[in-house]
């Protein structure tokens, strides 16, 4: 069956011209008008990626995306913010909150369906707990707790490993600093997100694979290569 796209945007001209490209390309579409009623939608039927505007009605774009990444039930659903606010600030903020992309407006309907498609490949949602995650000459056992490269065990600290697992279950997605310290340090976590940095390079270190397979976003985070 093909991909299910909410449209999450108030304007309805937009909205019927990334309908109409996307269905073109054989998604299925429904246009939602109200963020509240966005959210209730998405949590009665999932779709598999949600395009979804700033500045709405009910709920904002941004509370509602924030909402996504809390709730378990969406927490990896891939969200793309549409919005006609397109100045750095607005971009990180849509970021840290949780989106996978970000594109302004005015755009271009079909490099919105490409963006769309891009996001889509990144591959299946994360792995269950309690299986092996492999990248390529590594692997994490999270149920021993264990990560082993070229088939000798590293030893790493509860949050190096906690880390690891975090960007492994994510390949080709960026993460905020903020996103990496809530998952694994704890929401009550008070320090600086430099400490962030501190553990990748203790990764890098001590598994040298990582030292290209984890990439530096500046300002912003980390993401694991899809390929190692």
């Amino acid at each position: 069956m093909s991909k299910l796209i909410y449209i999450v945007e108030d304007e309805r001209d937009i909205a019927d011209v990334v309908a109409h490209y996307l269905e073109k390309d054989h998604f299925r579409c429904r246009i939602i008008a109200d963020g509240a009623e966005a959210w209730a939608c998405i949590l009665k039927t999932p779709p598999d990626l949600v395009v979804l505007d700033l500045m709405l009605p009910g709920m904002d774009g941004l509370e509602l995306c924030r909402l996504l990444r809390a709730e378990p039930r969406t927490r990896d659903l891939p969200v793309i913010m549409l919005t006609a606010r397109g100045d750095e600030t607005d971009r990180v903020v849509g970021l840290e909150m949780g989106a996978d992309d970000y594109v302004a407006k005015p755009f271009s309907p079909k490099e919105l369906v490409a963006r769309i498609k891009a996001v889509l490949r990144r591959g299946p949602p994360p792995q269950a707990p309690g299986r092996l995650m492999r990248y390529g000459r590594l692997v994490l056992d999270d149920e021993r707790h264990t990560v082993a490269a070229d088939r000798r065990e590293v030893e790493l600290s509860a949050k190096e490993f906690g880390l690891l697992r975090h960007l492994m279950q994510r390949p080709g997605r960026l993460v905020s600093r903020g996103q990496l310290l809530d998952a694994v340090w704890g929401a009550d976590y008070v320090g600086s997100d430099r400490t962030v940095d501190v553990h990748v390079r203790h990764l890098r270190k001590k598994i040298p694979l990582l030292q290209e397979a984890i990439v530096t976003v500046k300002s912003y985070g980390y993401k694991l290569r899809e390929k190692p």
